[in-house]
C-alpha cells in the first residue's frame, strides 16, 4: 500500500491545491501551489545556511563587521537602537604563551645521581635563596655527595618539561572557578636585555594559572597569556592595572560577561596587591640569580619556580597549605610519591 505524505505550501500553508511541476536538477519532485504560484520540492533535504557573522547576544539580530584586526574582530548589531559591540578572538592568530615552549628532559632516566638527591637540590634552589655553589656545599657536607655546581645548574633547567607534564596531569583535578583573577607584568633581565614576564593568579587559591615571557609589552602578549588560561575555569572579573593592553584581550578572549576591573590606586576597594605580593616573592628569588643567560633557560627556570610555588611550597597565608591543596588537590601518600610531591 502506498504511503500518502501530506503536502503543504511553505509560503501560504495551502494543503489541497497543487500541480505537479516536473523535477528539479537533483531529481526531486516539484510542486506548484495553485493559490500563490510558489514552486517547492517537499522531499528535498533542507540545508541550513551558516551565518557569516555571529548573531547579537542581546537582541538576537544580525551583526556586521565593524573592524577586523590581527588577533580579533569587532562586530556591531545592525539594529541602531541596540548598537551592541562585541569582540571575537582569532585563536589561530594568537601566539602560544612561552610556558608551552619548554626544552629539556621528560624523565629521570640515565641520570648519574639518585632521584632524591636531584629533588633535594631542586627544592633548595626553588624554595630558598641558595646559589648553585651553596647547594653543592650543603650536599657534600650533609649527604656526603660530591656534585659540581654546574651539574646542579643543569638540573634546575633541564627538567622543566618533566615538571610541566606533572602539572598538566594535576590541573584537571583542581577547581579554579573564582570571583577574580589578577593579571600583571614585571621586568626581568636576560643577558642584559629587558624582558617582560606576564603572570595571572587566582585570588582564592593563590595559584599561578599561567605566565608568558616576552621582549614586548603590548596587547598581543596579553592575548597570549589570557588565551592560555581561558579553559581552566570560569571567572567573574579580571583585575589589572590601568595599562590599556588588557582592555581588548579581556573582552574578546574571556567574553563580555567577565568584568574588567582596572585598579587606579591603592585606595580603591579592589586592589592588585595579591599579584604585587607574588612579584615581591618572585623578585626575591630572581635577584639571587643575577639575571638569566638566555631566553630558553629563563623560560625553563621560571616554569619550575611556578611548579614549586603551586604544588610544593606551603603558604602561611593559606594556613600552611599549598595553592594546589586549596584548589582541591587531595592525593594519597602513594600518589604524592608518584608526582614527587614528597621525598
Amino acid at each position: 500500500m502506498q504511503k500518502i505524505v501530506p503536502i503543504k505550501c511553505p509560503k501560504c500553508n495551502n494543503k489541497d491545491s497543487f500541480y505537479r511541476y516536473g523535477k528539479d536538477r537533483d531529481g526531486y519532485q516539484k510542486y506548484l501551489c495553485r493559490k500563490c504560484n510558489h514552486q517547492f520540492a517537499p522531499d528535498r533535504p533542507t540545508s541550513k545556511k551558516v551565518p557569516k557573522y555571529p548573531r547579537c547576544p542581546v537582541c538576537g539580530k544580525a551583526t556586521f563587521l565593524h573592524h577586523d584586526y590581527e588577533y580579533y574582530s569587532n562586530y556591531r548589531c545592525c539594529d541602531k537602537k541596540c548598537n551592541y559591540s562585541m569582540f571575537v578572538p582569532k585563536p589561530n592568530n594568537i601566539l602560544p604563551a612561552s610556558m608551552s615552549k619548554l626544552v629539556g628532559k621528560n624523565d629521570f632516566k640515565r641520570m648519574r645521581y639518585p632521584v632524591h638527591i636531584i629533588i633535594t637540590a631542586l627544592s633548595m634552589f626553588y624554595l630558598g635563596k641558595n646559589s648553585f655553589r651553596n647547594i653543592a656545599l650543603i650536599l657534600r657536607v650533609a649527604h656526603n655527595v660530591k656534585v659540581s655546581h654546574t651539574t646542579i645548574s643543569n638540573w634546575c633547567k633541564k627538567f622543566a618539561p618533566f615538571f610541566n607534564n606533572l602539572s598538566l596531569e594535576l590541573i584537571p583535578m583542581l577547581d579554579f572557578n573564582s570571583d577574580e583573577w589578577h593579571a600583571d607584568e614585571t621586568v626581568i633581565k636576560i643577558n642584559g636585555q629587558k624582558y617582560y614576564i606576564w603572570f595571572i593568579i587566582d585570588s582564592e587559591t593563590r595559584f599561578v594559572l599561567g605566565f608568558h615571557l616576552s621582549p614586548y609589552r603590548d596587547s598581543s602578549q596579553a592575548f597570549a597569556l589570557l588565551n592560555s588560561v581561558k579553559d581552566l575555569g570560569t571567572v567573574n572579573a579580571i583585575v589589572s592595572d590601568r595599562y590599556s593592553a588588557y582592555k581588548v584581550p579581556v573582552k574578546s578572549v574571556l567574553g563580555s560577561s567577565v568584568k574588567h576591573i582596572r585598579v587606579e590606586s591603592f585606595k580603591d576597594d579592589v586592589s592588585n596587591n595579591l599579584i604585587e605580593s607574588f612579584h615581591h616573592q618572585f623578585k626575591a628569588w630572581y635577584k639571587t640569580k643575577q639575571g638569566f643567560n638566555s631566553f630558553e633557560s629563563a623560560n625553563n627556570l621560571i616554569s619550575m619556580f611556578i611548579f614549586f610555588y603551586n604544588f610544593v611550597r606551603p603558604h602561611s597565608s593559606l594556613n600552611g597549605l599549598t595553592p594546589a591543596q586549596v584548589a582541591g588537590l587531595n592525593l594519597t601518600e602513594r600518589e604524592k610519591k608518584k608526582y614527587l610531591l614528597v621525598a
